[in-house]
């Protein structure tokens, strides 16, 4: 089955405020018609970096079959955290950011590793506030999810 998803997070720059990621789902089923999901969640005092690994683990973790999936981003960060060559480095060889720095959002790389393995996943930047429809879905579902405060909202549409 071929599913193309759509994800960003938004931190909203304050530290104690609301946060959140979004994802949207959309695929097609047996029958020709197309389906969308969407989860969106509030998280308090994290990054935006994380906001975004979790927007794409949270669509990928949803597909209950492997899945040929297409995924759009406005985070770079998501994009080049799916490479082989960061994944490698990061995750299985250990790199550091610096002398003593602890490696960021390790437990959300594993889990983004594992979910990548079960899919055939291409993904896609795109670049922000250039109009396109993949780039409007994007930042629809990051302002929703940063204003919104639950954190186990899923919302069938």
């Amino acid at each position: 089955m071929k599913v193309t998803i759509y994800t960003d997070g938004a931190a909203r720059g304050n530290p104690d405020g609301p946060g959140g990621y979004g994802t949207i789902l959309v695929y097609i089923d047996a029958n020709g018609k197309e389906h969308i999901r969407e989860f969106s969640g509030g998280y308090k005092k994290t990054t935006n970096n994380r906001m975004e690994l979790m927007a794409a683990i949270i669509g990928l973790e949803a597909l209950t079959k492997p899945c040929d999936v297409e995924l759009y981003s406005d985070s770079q960060y998501v994009v080049k955290a799916f490479n082989e060559h960061w994944l490698e480095g990061w995750i299985k060889k250990g790199w550091k950011r610096g002398k003593n720095e602890p490696v960021k959002n390790v437990d959300l790389w594993k889990r983004l590793l594992k979910a990548k393995e079960q899919h055939n996943v291409t993904f896609h930047w795109v670049k922000g506030h250039d109009g396109h429809l993949q780039n409007e879905r994007c930042d629809v579902l990051a302002t929703t999810a940063a204003d919104g405060d639950n954190l186990a909202d899923d919302v069938v549409l």
